[in-house]
């Protein structure tokens, strides 16, 4: 699905180019990591797709499972340097999905004791019965692909 085209009006597009400063972490042929300019705490690092694709569904298998990995490098980097009390791996797919920019990426943060990080998560525990029927549809959906 990644068409390999850039966005002009995308900054991270932009980014990714040359074309805006950023402070790499790390970059290849696929992905690049940079700090985050809205850092919520030392080290907050994102993975983004150097190729425009909006939503991690716009990606491709490999492109995904690169950047999970990269993220996986970055957070053990993150562990050994700042030593945080945990870490959130985040990665968010349009506004309502909390995507703050239209192009693939994770953040990679580390997080402190009253951080002023917050997500919350109302669980609804639906009946068995329902669990099984979205079970069964995911799966014929899998079974299209």
């Amino acid at each position: 699905m990644n068409d390999n085209t850039a966005n002009p009006e995308c900054v991270f597009c932009r980014i990714a180019a040359g074309e805006l400063p950023a402070h790499v972490v790390y970059e290849d042929d696929r992905v690049m990591a940079i700090m985050d300019l809205g850092q919520v705490n030392p080290g907050h690092t994102l993975v983004l797709a150097r190729h425009h694709a909006e939503t991690m569904m716009d990606l491709d298998e490999d492109t995904a499972a690169h950047a999970f990995r990269i993220a996986n490098r970055l957070a053990r980097a993150i562990e050994r340097t700042y030593a945080p009390a945990g870490q959130t791996i985040l990665q968010a797919n349009r506004p309502i999905g909390f995507q703050t920019v239209g192009h693939f990426h994770l953040h990679v943060l580390p997080r402190q004791e009253d951080d002023g990080v917050e997500l919350t998560w109302p669980a609804k525990n639906p009946p068995q019965e329902e669990l099984a029927a979205h079970a069964e549809s995911i799966r014929a959906a899998l079974a299209e692909a």
